[in-house]
C-alpha cells in the first residue's frame, strides 16, 4: 500500500483514490467525455451573469510584479529576482515559506466581503482555494501549508463561504494546482531556501515547459495527477461549491482522464446533494457540452449556443495585490459586461485584498459602481437569454484571450440585445448626439411596438425601412454608462410604419 507523506502529513492514497472511484460508480455519469455531454448548465447561473473572482494569498505581502511572485523571485533577470534581493536579501535567507507568517489577513471580515459582494449586483464568489504556489486557503488534511494552521490561521474559503451563502450568493472555488508541478523550478537554479522539508511546499518544482501552452511538453507524473485529483475533491467534498474553476494547464494531453474523473466525480457529488454545479475551463481541456468554456481576459466576437464566461480583473496589470494597480475604468467593465451577456455569457470579475485583508478603496469603488448600475439595469442582465442576434454597430471586438481592450470607443450605434419571454431589451453603448437611435435589427416583422425606458416612460418609436427609430427624452440624463430601452408588442404609443 502506498503512502504519500510529507513531514506533517500522512494519507493513505490509494484508500482517496478508491474512495473517489465508489463515488464515479455510483452515477449517473461515469468518467467518459461522451457521458459527461450529458451534463446541463444550472439554471442559476445562467441567470447569475456576473460573479466575483478573489486572488488572495501569501503572494499579496509583497505587493509587487504579479500573483506570480512566487515563481519570478527565483527566476534570475527578473525584476522580482532583483527586488527580493534588494527588498529581503538573499533567497537562501528568506524565501516564499517566509512571507507566510507575514500573511496575518487581521482585518479580514468575511461578512464585510459578502455584503460588498452583493451590493456590487455579484450572483456568485469564486474565492481562490489553491493558487500556483501551493499554499492552500481552506483547511486541508493532506497538506500543512494552508491558511487553517499558517499564516491567517483561519479556514478563509470556509468562512468566506458561509457568509456569501448567508447573504444568497453562490460559493465557487478554484483550484490553480496543476501548474504547480512546475511553478517554482527557479529553486533549483540559483542558490535558494529550498530543502528537503520544503517539497511538500514548493512541490516538484520539475523543469518548466519551454511552452506552457503545448499540451504534449514535459507532461506532469501520476503521482502529481493523483495529487491534483485528490486535492481538488477534498474541496469539492468539505465546502461544496457550485463553480469549480481550473487554469489553463489541465489542457495538457496528460490530465485528460484525471479530468473526465474529475468531471464524473463532482456532477454525481453535485446529483447526490442536490446543487447545480459548473467546471470551468479554457481552450479545448473539456469537450464542447462537458463543462463551461472560460475565456481568460478576452472576448468572443459571437454569440455561443451553450453559456460561457470571461474571467478578467478590475486591474489590467495583476490579479493580485501589488503596489501599483493599472486600474480599468468602471464604465469598461460594465460595457465588458453587456457585451459578454448579450453573446450568451457571464463575467467573473477578479479583485486582489491586501494582505491584512482589507479591499483596497478603488477595487471596492468599481464594484460599487458595477453594483449600482445593475440596481437600475439589472432587469436587462439577470435572468435574460440571447437574442436572435447579440447586437450591431461598428465597434469591433476582438475574439480570443487577452484581448482586453478599453471600451471608450464605444458608440450610440453600438447596440446590445438581451431577452425575457416576450420582451426585448436594447442596450445601448454610448450617447446619441441628437436624441435619436435607430435599431437597425429591429425590423417590422418582429412586431416590437411599445418602447420604454426601464423606469417606465414611454418613448416614441416609429418603425421604418432600416430599422425601428426612437427618439429619446429632451431631459434624459446621460451618463457614461450605457442606458436600456425595453420593446414589447402591441400597437398603444406607436406611431406604426405607414405601410
Amino acid at each position: 500500500m502506498k503512502i504519500f507523506s510529507s513531514k506533517a502529513r500522512k494519507y493513505d492514497k490509494a484508500d482517496r483514490l478508491a474512495q473517489i472511484q465508489r463515488v464515479i460508480d455510483q452515477g449517473p455519469f461515469t468518467a467518459t467525455m461522451e457521458s459527461l455531454k450529458d451534463y446541463t448548465v444550472p439554471k442559476w447561473y445562467e441567470d447569475g451573469k456576473f460573479g466575483i473572482f478573489i486572488h488572495w494569498g501569501p503572494y499579496c505581502v509583497p505587493a509587487f510584479g504579479n500573483e506570480w511572485y512566487p515563481r519570478h523571485m527565483y527566476q534570475p533577470g527578473t525584476k522580482e529576482f532583483e527586488h527580493h534581493i534588494k527588498t529581503y536579501g538573499p533567497h537562501k535567507e528568506f524565501g516564499y515559506k517566509d512571507f507566510i507568517p507575514m500573511f496575518k489577513a487581521e482585518q479580514f471580515d468575511p461578512k464585510d466581503w459578502a455584503q460588498l459582494f452583493k451590493d456590487a449586483g455579484a450572483k456568485f464568489v469564486v474565492p481562490v482555494a489553491e493558487h500556483h504556489d501551493g499554499f492552500q486557503m481552506y483547511k486541508s488534511e493532506l497538506s500543512r501549508w494552508n491558511a487553517a494552521e499558517m499564516g491567517p490561521k483561519r479556514d478563509i474559503l470556509g468562512e468566506l463561504g458561509e457568509a456569501v451563502r448567508a447573504q444568497g450568493l453562490v460559493l465557487g472555488a478554484s483550484s490553480h494546482r496543476a501548474e504547480h508541478y512546475w511553478f517554482m523550478d527557479g529553486v533549483h537554479k540559483i542558490d535558494s531556501d529550498y530543502t528537503e522539508d520544503l517539497e511538500d511546499f514548493y512541490g516538484p518544482a520539475a523543469p518548466a515547459p519551454a511552452n506552457t501552452q503545448d499540451i504534449n511538453l514535459n507532461p506532469p507524473t501520476a503521482d502529481h495527477l493523483d495529487d491534483w485529483l485528490i486535492r481538488t475533491c477534498e474541496i469539492i467534498d468539505k465546502y461544496r461549491p457550485q463553480i469549480v474553476w481550473f487554469d489553463w494547464w489541465i489542457n495538457h494531453m496528460a490530465f485528460r482522464p484525471y479530468l473526465e474523473k474529475l468531471a464524473a466525480y463532482y456532477y454525481n457529488r453535485c446529483a447526490e446533494w442536490g446543487l447545480g454545479g459548473a467546471i470551468n475551463y479554457k481552450y479545448t481541456a473539456y469537450d464542447e457540452g462537458c463543462a463551461v468554456f472560460d475565456v481568460e481576459r478576452g472576448q468572443l466576437s459571437n454569440g455561443r449556443s451553450m453559456l460561457w464566461q470571461n474571467d478578467t480583473s478590475v486591474s489590467k496589470n495583476s490579479w493580485g495585490y501589488i503596489e501599483g494597480h493599472d486600474y480599468k475604468k468602471s464604465v469598461d467593465i460594465i460595457c465588458d459586461l453587456v457585451d459578454i451577456v448579450s453573446k450568451n455569457g457571464a463575467l467573473l470579475l477578479n479583485i486582489g485584498p491586501k494582505a491584512d485583508g482589507t479591499i483596497p478603496d478603488p477595487e471596492r469603488e468599481i464594484m460599487l459602481d458595477i453594483g449600482r448600475w445593475l440596481a437600475a439595469n439589472g432587469e436587462a442582465i439577470y435572468g435574460t437569454r440571447p437574442w436572435k442576434i447579440f447586437g450591431e454597430g461598428p465597434t469591433e471586438v476582438p475574439e480570443g484571450a487577452f484581448t482586453d481592450t478599453n471600451r471608450d470607443k464605444f458608440t450610440a450605434q453600438d447596440i446590445r440585445y438581451t431577452t425575457k419571454g416576450a420582451t426585448l431589451y436594447a442596450i445601448i453603448m454610448g450617447q446619441p448626439e441628437n436624441g435619436e437611435l435607430l435599431l437597425t435589427q429591429v425590423k417590422p416583422e418582429d412586431e416590437y411596438r411599445i418602447a420604454t425606458l426601464l423606469t417606465g416612460e414611454r418613448l416614441k418609436a416609429k418603425k421604418t425601412p432600416d430599422g425601428l427609430k426612437i427618439t429619446m427624452p429632451a431631459d434624459f440624463a446621460y451618463d457614461e454608462n450605457p442606458f436600456v430601452i425595453r420593446l414589447n408588442t402591441g400597437r398603444a404609443g406607436f406611431e406604426d410604419f405607414d405601410e
